[in-house]
Parts: structure tokens; C-alpha cells; sequence
């Protein structure tokens, strides 16, 4: 019978190895599943922004704002700009001949102006204002200084529209490839280089006469150094040349606007050519007229003061 209990007792010994090692297994698998990364980890197991994770109903509650970071601000609208003293309108006025103007908005860009803007005048000696600004700009490139003299040259060219320096300035800055400079630096549209080389003939239209303005007032036509004093230049145009724009203003504002002119009689088309050229706080304005030779100067001179006060708003 001993011998007997002991074969029982040797039967149960393997049974509680098998059930003791499937134990342990069990805990082994369980604790692989559990584990992160493991190949053997639950498909169901939640995960960030999986939207068949269970709900956490408490944290689905609307959150504490007074704990959430404050979203950053929207930039505030700009305030609306200022309107420029122009009103962008058509004008039907008793004008003998040819008429056009622009205005430029120096601050956004925009042109505004008749419908026939982009054509073309002789600029006669508008086109001054840009020679003495290549000059200027070339002169400071190369790292040389305008003598004295020759800045008392550049304001006799400015202020009282000298034909003779103006052509001398001209030819130092290379003559027509001074007019190519201004169409790709002042980025006009309409503008030409005379058949002749000519300063006089240059094709300007009134949208580029505006360009050309704001090519002055931002410094790319006289480059940083010598605008504000080209500028001051214009501001003091004298004598037969003081016309036109800013005549058109109130007293008190004719003396910040600068303005460059131009007058000649084109025997040849037996046509005036009068052009002007303005340049304010925060626009510029090109104006130009075109009529029979008979009629004279003033005719032009004062048409474009009269077209200029067409299009200027109401103060009242």
C-alpha cells in the first residue's frame, strides 16, 4: 500500500508542473499584451485621436477657459486710408485740342485717371526732372560728388527749365540711354525714346508722367542721397514754369507740392505741347494738353490748372 501511495504521489507531481507552468504562461502573455510596443498589445487599446477610443465623459465636459492659454489675437483691420483730394471720375470740359491726366496713389499704387491716360505727349522740359535725377543717382553709383557748380546747374535746370545745361546733363548721362533707364527703373508702360535721341520728344503719357512722379518721390529715380533735395528743387520752381497742378490748390498747400513743367511749340505738327507734373504728400499727377499752335502758351498753361480743379474733391 506504501508503495502504492507513492505512485500516486508520483502521478500528481507531473500534473501540478503542467498547471503551475500554464500559470505561468498565462501571466507571461498577459504581461507581453500589457507591455507598450508589444506585438501582441490589444487592437482595442485607445489611442490619441482614434475616434473608436472609449469617451472619458468627465473630460469631455467643457473645459476651464480660465485655464486655457488666450488664442492669439486677429491683427486689427487697418483704418481706412485717407482719401487722396482727387475724385476718380470722368471730366467732359470745354477744351480746345487733345486732353489727359493721372493720378497716382503713392501709398497703394493705384492710378486713377481719364480714360485716354496711357496716350502719349512730347514731354518738352517735363522730362528735365528725370535727366537731372540720372545724374544725380549715376554720379552718387560711381562714388563722386556733384561739384558746386554743377549742383548750381542742376537747380537752374529745375527751377528755371536752362535749356542749355539741360542738354549738357543729358549728354552726360548718355543721352537716349538715359530714357531707357527711366522706362525700366520707373517702371512705365506707354513711355518712348524720341526717333531723334532727343530729350524734348520723349513720348511720355499722363499714367507715366504719374509714375515718373512717384519714381522721384520713393528715391529710385536720384537714388537715397540727393532726393529729398531734387524734390526741394522742384518745390521751388520759378517764373515762366511755376503753372499748372498746384496752381489749382489752396495757397498754403502750393508750396509742399513739387512740380516740373513743360512748354513748347511744335512747329512741325503746328500743335502746343504743355505737360505737367505734380508730386504731393501721398500722390503725383501727370497732366497733358495738346491743341493748334495759334492759340498759344497760356491756353495750356491754364487748361491744365482747369483740368486739375475738375477732378479735385469738394471741400465743402
Amino acid at each position: 500500500m506504501a508503495g502504492n501511495r507513492r505512485a500516486r504521489g508520483g502521478d500528481a507531481s507531473p500534473l501540478r508542473l503542467i498547471v503551475i507552468a500554464v500559470v505561468l504562461i498565462g501571466l507571461v502573455l498577459v504581461s507581453l499584451r500589457l507591455m507598450p510596443g508589444s506585438p501582441l498589445v490589444s487592437a482595442a487599446a485607445a489611442k490619441w485621436g482614434d475616434p473608436s477610443a472609449p469617451v472619458d465623459r468627465a473630460a469631455a465636459q467643457a473645459p476651464d477657459r480660465s485655464s486655457r492659454p488666450s488664442a492669439t489675437a486677429s491683427p486689427s483691420p487697418s483704418k481706412s486710408l485717407e482719401p487722396l483730394p482727387f475724385a476718380d471720375k470722368q471730366i467732359d470740359l470745354d477744351i480746345e485740342g487733345w486732353y489727359a491726366w493721372s493720378v497716382l496713389d503713392t501709398r497703394t499704387g493705384k492710378i486713377i485717371g481719364s480714360r485716354n491716360m496711357d496716350e502719349t505727349n512730347t514731354t518738352a522740359s517735363l522730362i528735365k526732372a528725370w535727366i537731372v535725377a540720372d545724374y544725380l543717382r549715376l554720379a552718387d553709383k560711381a562714388g563722386q560728388a556733384p561739384s558746386d557748380a554743377k549742383l548750381a546747374d542742376a537747380t537752374r535746370i529745375i527751377r528755371d527749365s536752362d535749356n542749355t545745361r539741360a542738354e549738357q546733363f543729358y549728354n552726360s548721362v548718355g543721352r537716349a540711354a538715359s530714357i531707357k533707364r527711366l522706362i525700366s527703373i520707373c517702371k512705365t508702360t506707354d513711355s518712348s525714346v524720341a526717333a531723334d535721341g532727343g530729350w524734348s520728344r520723349t513720348a511720355l503719357s499722363p499714367r507715366d508722367t504719374a509714375r515718373l512722379g512717384a519714381c522721384i518721390s520713393d528715391g529710385r529715380a536720384a537714388g537715397p542721397k540727393w532726393t529729398k533735395w531734387l524734390i526741394n528743387e522742384m518745390r521751388l520752381v520759378r517764373g515762366a514754369g511755376d503753372f499748372g497742378i498746384r496752381k489749382a490748390f489752396p495757397e498754403s498747400e502750393r508750396k509742399k507740392i513739387a512740380i516740373k513743367n513743360g512748354w513748347i511749340d511744335r512747329t512741325k505738327e503746328q500743335e502746343m505741347h504743355i505737360n505737367c507734373l505734380a508730386i504731393g504728400d501721398n500722390w503725383t499727377m501727370g497732366v497733358m494738353v495738346r491743341y493748334p499752335i495759334n492759340m498759344g502758351y497760356e491756353y495750356g498753361m491754364k487748361n491744365c490748372q482747369k483740368i486739375t480743379e475738375a477732378v479735385l474733391r469738394s471741400t465743402t
